[in-house]
């Protein structure tokens, strides 16, 4: 059903109505549309709170002022009052169509892509089954946001979805953490706790960076999936655990198992249905729908300025840049850009250093060779950086030198983390 909530003044004579933005008695995420009266008390900052989650019709007395600031901020639509039942009826179903209808993607993975469109397409399949499900791709590529489409698209759609981060649970927790203890099992065993696994019965759970576990860490998630029971540390009885298993890793697991590295059985248990996801350089096509997913995303993040989109200039740089981060250091650049932009459109000038200068990585013959090695190395360095996730340490290994090596060349070449 559509849903709308209405801001308005009240009668002549009487104090506006009230209606609390961002608190527990209004949640803009239940509704698909916002009727906003600019005739209220603090207008701009209920328009602020709302157009971030809903469209925002603004509608007021006749007041030309008041409109042009009310769509600067970020209203979707303006009307004058009074408002008739048939204005109201054409903008309503206007908005609906839009919020009904995607204009790109599935759920929250988003593309236009072929290759993506066979992802969704995967994502369907894998939600009506019960099968376990593996999905591969490098890092950022948006394995977490495919996983949670699966499980809202499956019968367990009303049931838990646990993360479990497997890289960081250490060995030592390992066992408490998953399955739980019984009070007193061990010192400081002061109560009894259940583990993730219990917790997450009958519904969903999403092992992230499977390809990172070690033997033990393999060996204990075996045994849940082909006896379907936990025991808590401590416990005298096996619990049933009814559980989907949706696993994710950026590592080959194949050639893991013939390395030995990863049990083969396990791979296969969770290998049921596998769906990859394409490095973002492999879809460029996919680039606007994405900057206009990010900066609708972060908008509201400026509180003195909307930026609603992006210039035709920035948008080829973007399309010309290689992401060694994937979509994680898109949705960065564009986070960076509507902070750094002076007006409502992002420039090639609001885009990083790595990008906006040196975005194809052809070699400029107008350039001398000093100028143009200068240019190179800080493109390096910029995308080790964004693959590093801004780990000096990280990106200082990859480029094969020292921190302090690159702590010098960051200043040195102005480049900001």
């Amino acid at each position: 059903m559509f849903k709308s909530i209405k801001i308005s003044a009240g009668e002549k004579g009487m104090k506006p109505k009230s209606i609390p933005v961002g608190t527990d008695h209004l949640n803009p995420l239940q509704y698909d549309l916002a009727l906003l009266d600019l005739d209220v008390q603090e207008w701009k900052q209920r328009l602020m709170d709302l157009r971030q989650f809903i469209p925002v019709i603004a509608f007021s007395t006749p007041n030309l002022k008041r409109a042009v600031e009310a769509m600067k901020l970020g209203a979707t639509d303006y009307l004058e009052k009074p408002l008739t039942s048939e204005v109201l009826t054409d903008v309503i179903k206007r908005h609906k169509k839009k919020v009904l209808n995607s204009e790109y993607g599935f759920d929250e993975t988003i593309g236009t892509s072929r290759l993506m469109q066979e992802v969704f397409g995967l994502i369907k399949r894998a939600g009506a089954s019960e099968s376990n499900v593996l999905i591969t791709g490098e890092s950022g590529t948006g394995k977490e946001l495919v996983a949670r489409a699966i499980h809202k698209w499956s019968p367990r759609s009303e049931r838990s979805f646990a993360v479990i981060n497997c890289s960081a649970i250490p060995d030592t927790l390992l066992e408490s953490e998953l399955f739980g203890f019984e009070k007193g099992s061990f010192t400081g065993a002061n109560y009894t706790k259940k583990g993730l696994l219990e917790i997450a019965d009958k519904g969903t759970v999403f092992l992230d960076e499977i390809g990172d576990v070690s033997p033990l860490f393999q060996a204990k998630i075996l045994r849940v999936l082909q006896e379907g029971e936990i025991m808590r540390i401590g416990g005298s009885e096996a619990i049933n655990v009814d559980l989907r298993i949706i696993s994710a890793t950026n590592r080959e697991l194949d050639i893991a198992c013939k390395k030995g590295i990863f049990r083969e059985d396990l791979f296969y248990r969770l290998n049921v249905i596998n769906i990859h996801l394409p490095p973002l350089r492999n879809r460029i096509e996919d680039i606007p729908a994405l900057v206009k997913h990010f900066i609708e995303k972060h908008a509201h993040k400026r509180k003195d300025l909307l930026i609603k989109d992006i210039t035709e200039d920035a948008m080829e740089i973007l399309k010309t840049y290689s992401y060694p981060g994937n979509i994680r250091e898109l949705e960065n650049i564009i986070e960076r850009a509507v902070s750094f932009a002076d007006s409502p459109q992002i420039l090639p000038s609001d885009l990083p250093p790595g990008i906006s200068q040196f975005p194809s990585q052809k070699i400029n013959p107008s350039l001398k060779l000093k100028e143009t090695l200068r240019n190179v190395e800080k493109e390096l360095i910029w995308s080790s950086l964004q693959k590093s996730g801004g780990n000096i340490s990280k990106a200082a290994s990859e480029l094969g030198i020292h921190r302090q090596q690159l702590q010098r060349k960051l200043r040195v070449l102005k480049i900001e983390t």
